[in-house]
């Protein structure tokens, strides 16, 4: 495409949508090319578009398909696998201003725009007696949309479930720029395909997600809190498997030692830094029940080596462990760069998982920390590097292809909750098989024939 046509197709872009809607300032797009995961070939496009209506995403498909340009989806930018990636001479179509909502306590549920924060929808629901399960770390900053486009988790997956468990309907916006409702409002609906489970987790590639119909459940009961530091990793993950054998906790988190020393060098709240491994886990079982789960799990967690186990009713101690858990990815940030995992195992074969990125990284010489939604089997690698180190970076890159490897050869999967974007395609074929991929692409070729949405990503 010369100049003067992008200019020309552009313009007719600019013609069919509100003045400011479209952004062609090289310095704000500068800040829309990449999402967390920093991809370093993110393209450069030819535009930002910000629409605030299902009726403005129309029109930018619609133009697109027309011209056949990429168009890349982004939520809030904060995902971890470089799905938001910007595709060169593309548009980047940000759902971000897209933020009604509205609450009906009967049905117990919540219509969303797709640019609205999970917290946002978390405290407008609360004002309602309600709640909003789903819970990623990064809650406080990533959107409705992202959330679902991706089948986004977090810590509380282990009893409440994923972002699609609680999805009961939504608008999307065709890769021709037909919009279709699926679901609603509706506690139970088996009418045809399951078409809404489709598109939760499709990671933009095909349609936009314009509006989120929720469902909702009562407010979480009140939690207590059992932490426990072991002195090895084999240790806490055996403790990990006993607990699950008897209950479903409401919380059962790991970390490593790499992990506790950065959070505590940041929030210095007394955490052991000569441990091999922290547990978190939390009961919000009613009554009685409560008390029975907590001393249970702290008797398995003495009986499995704990150094130390620490119980607590008390709200604000809670939360503050769970933040410390929350924030072990900035933590390890601030050591340097990361290549970020979410590799999932089965259960029993999480101990094995971990053994052996432990393996992995001295193996390639790399500092990697592991966190982990440990009672779905679900952890995080970090692993540190200098992205302008070609030598380190190489050995990050290799650690990170044979953790995904580690975790396939058990029967486990290359993303729990972070989607697989760009930076994990070239292993999706290993873990659901040439069938399923070959499936995978006609029903993409289906719904976009052009290939114009978020190509390069899941594919």
């Amino acid at each position: 495409m010369t100049a003067t046509d992008r200019d020309a197709r552009l313009d007719a872009l600019v013609d069919r949508l509100p003045d400011g809607m479209v952004v062609t300032d090289p310095d704000i797009i500068e800040g829309y090319r990449r999402d967390r995961a920093a991809d370093p070939d993110a393209g450069v496009p030819l535009a930002v578009v910000r629409p605030t209506t299902t009726e403005h995403v129309r029109i930018a498909l619609r133009w697109a398909n027309e011209h056949t340009i990429a168009v890349v989806p982004r939520g809030a930018g904060t995902g971890l696998s470089g799905g938001a990636s910007a595709v060169e001479g593309g548009i980047v179509l940000t759902t971000e201003r897209m933020r009604a909502l509205a609450v009906d306590p009967v049905t117990r549920t919540a219509t969303v725009g797709p640019g609205l924060l999970n917290a946002e929808v978390k405290a407008a629901v609360a004002e309602h007696g309600l709640w909003y399960p789903p819970d990623p770390s990064s809650f406080e900053i990533c959107s409705i949309g992202g959330n679902a486009a991706t089948n986004a988790g977090g810590l509380c997956c282990v009893k409440y479930g994923m972002t699609t468990d609680y999805v009961l309907g939504l608008e999307v916006v065709l890769a021709d720029g037909t919009a279709i409702r699926l679901g609603g409002p509706r506690l139970k609906d088996s009418a045809g395909l399951s078409l809404t489970k489709l598109f939760v987790g499709s990671e933009g590639t095909l349609g936009v997600i314009t509006e989120v119909t929720v469902r909702l459940i009562p407010p979480q009961p009140p939690r207590s809190t059992i932490v426990a530091t072991f002195e090895s990793v084999d240790a806490a993950t055996e403790a990990v498997l006993a607990i699950v054998r008897e209950m479903r906790p409401a919380m059962l988190e790991f970390m490593d030692r790499t992990s506790i020393r950065a959070v505590e060098s940041v929030l210095n709240m007394g955490l052991d830094t000569t441990a091999g491994a922290l547990l978190i886990a939390q009961s919000d079982s009613p009554g009685d029940d409560r008390a029975r789960e907590t001393t249970r799990m702290t008797e398995l967690f003495t009986a499995g080596g704990a150094s130390e186990v620490f119980a607590t009713d008390d709200p604000a101690d809670g939360e503050s462990f769970t933040a410390a858990r929350r924030f072990a990815i900035p933590a390890m940030e601030k050591i340097g760069p990361l290549l970020l995992e979410d590799v999932g195992v089965p259960l029993p074969a999480l101990p094995t998982l971990i053994d052996g990125i432990e393996q992995i990284a001295e193996r390639h010489a790399v500092t990697c920390a592991v966190i982990a939604h440990a009672g779905d089997g679900n952890t995080h690698p970090l692993i540190v590097h200098d992205p302008t180190d070609p030598e380190q970076t190489a050995r990050a890159q290799r650690a990170f292809g044979d953790i995904m490897d580690l975790a396939i050869s058990l029967g486990g999967t290359i993303t729990g909750e972070h989607g697989v974007g760009r930076l994990k395609k070239a292993w999706l074929p290993d873990q659901v098989g040439e069938d399923v991929m070959e499936l995978s692409r006609r029903i993409k070729s289906a719904l976009d024939p052009s290939g114009i949405l978020n190509p390069g990503a899941v594919l």
